[in-house]
């Protein structure tokens, strides 16, 4: 499994059947803390074309919580909320994989269960015409954003488990 196992929090919270869009399934578990987004700072990933994470700065490992040995060839689903909607990371997918350049507001799960909201900027890396990698941007995103998109995405995941 290219996921490691989140650790059951030892404070009160949710925990949640995951299925991923890689086809598995995993016990996942949230708890109500957000870790706010650090002034002038960046988080910078890579992947493969199949989303396994083949570099992550410093930024990235502090804000995720899991140790950069974890995240080295762990799947960035790893950071999957169980609040994000799937039509938001397939229309990431749908977009990226044509070569175009993706932007978006993303709630992202901690190790610890908590959460942190990003604004990312997804760029395919193109060499000699073919896909090879992807880089991920994520800045500090806008508070008003995220209040007005946290409801979209409620009624969005709801849409989608009413067609489940």
């Amino acid at each position: 499994m290219l996921l490691p196992q989140m650790p059951k929090p030892e404070v009160p919270h949710e925990q949640y059947e995951q299925t991923y869009y890689e086809g598995f399934t995993q016990t996942i578990y949230t708890i109500d803390e957000e870790k706010q987004f650090p002034d002038g700072r960046l988080i910078v990933s890579t992947t493969d074309t199949k989303g396994v994470i083949t570099h992550a700065n410093d930024a990235f490992v502090i804000m995720s919580g899991w140790s950069r040995e974890e995240l080295m060839g762990s799947l960035h689903s790893i950071l999957r909320h169980p609040d994000m909607p799937r039509a938001a990371f397939k229309d990431l997918w749908d977009t990226i994989s044509t070569g175009t350049k993706w932007h978006g507001y993303v709630k992202n799960l901690r190790k610890n269960g908590g959460f942190y909201w990003v604004y990312a900027t997804v760029v395919p890396n193109v060499r000699n015409g073919e896909i090879k990698s992807y880089t991920s941007v994520r800045r500090k995103p806008s508070r008003t954003k995220i209040n007005e998109l946290s409801a979209v995405y409620k009624d969005m995941l709801a849409a989608e488990r009413a067609g489940s």
